[in-house]
Parts: C-alpha cells; sequence; structure tokens
C-alpha cells in the first residue's frame, strides 16, 4: 500500500501506528507525529482527520490526578435495579450521565445491573454518594468495594 495517504476508508498499519502515538499523547504536534510514523505532514494531518471524522478518535482530554485534587476515596459499586424497564433504567442512566463523581459506568451482566466507579474526598462524602444511589427509584441494591491502591487507570485501548 501506498504510504503516502489512505484514501479508501479502511484502517490500515500507518492509522494504527498514528492512533498508537496520540492515545499515548492527545497533545502531539503534527510534524512530531509524522516523524514518528514515517509520513509527510500534509498526508499525516488528513489522516489524523480522517481518523476523528470517522470516529475512530471520539475525544480529547487531560487525566487529572484525583489525590492531588483532594479526591482520597475511589471506589466500585454494583448497583441492581427492582425492574428492567425503560422508565427505570433510564431513569438511573439519566442520573449517572449527569453526575460528576461518577466518572465510570458499565451496564454489566451477572449479579448486578451496572457498576459504577465513584471518587469522593473521604469516607464520609463516599457514603453520602452511596446514599444518593440508593435513593434514585428502582435502585433495589447496592455492594461496594473501596480501591486501597489503584495499580492501573487509564482509557488506553490496545491497538497490537
Amino acid at each position: 500500500m501506498n504510504k503516502k495517504e489512505n484514501t479508501n476508508g479502511e484502517i490500515d498499519a500507518t492509522d494504527l501506528s498514528l492512533l498508537k502515538y496520540i492515545q499515548a499523547d492527545g497533545r502531539i504536534s503534527n510534524s512530531k507525529l509524522s516523524e514518528k510514523i514515517n509520513l509527510s505532514e500534509t498526508p499525516c494531518w488528513r489522516r489524523w482527520k480522517k481518523l476523528e471524522e470517522q470516529g475512530y478518535i471520539k475525544e480529547y482530554s487531560a487525566v487529572l490526578n484525583h489525590k492531588k485534587l483532594g479526591f482520597g476515596v475511589s471506589g466500585f459499586t454494583q448497583v441492581s435495579l427492582g425492574s428492567h424497564a425503560e422508565q427505570s433504567t433510564d431513569l438511573f442512566e439519566e442520573f449517572v450521565s449527569n453526575t460528576n463523581w461518577i466518572p465510570m459506568c458499565h451496564c454489566i451482566t451477572g449479579d448486578a445491573d451496572y457498576i459504577v466507579q465513584i471518587i469522593a474526598k473521604d469516607l464520609d462524602e463516599y457514603y453520602q454518594r452511596i446514599h444518593q444511589l440508593r435513593r434514585i427509584q428502582g435502585v433495589s441494591g447496592l455492594h461496594s468495594s473501596i480501591s486501597v491502591k489503584e495499580i492501573k487507570s487509564g482509557h488506553s485501548t490496545p491497538l497490537d
């Protein structure tokens, strides 16, 4: 394949390499990226923009240090709903989507319906947040685990 530009709309090894570097450093300059993936700047920029347009790159963000910002507690709570009616799930998912102290939520299989990550300044604040979850109409059970040590955290996707 011609290394200058991928025009067929499929992702190739050069695109994957580009994504790998952007994932590691979302602030990388086009100039530096083009050097790393061995492409001139214009085709590199076009590929980058095309990957954004095609949805391979969802967004850019900064990873903040929770502890430095005063959030000393991180926990994971499994949430069970008493009913799987659309009204119950919509209500819960809307609450989660609009709550900034829940950075992560997944609908899961198994004994619970969802797992949420909760960050708080201390255990008292964590309890208050659990109490807010418990009061959402439709929530029938919670099971929480507090993180005592973060081993790995991130949003990286394996590309190799």
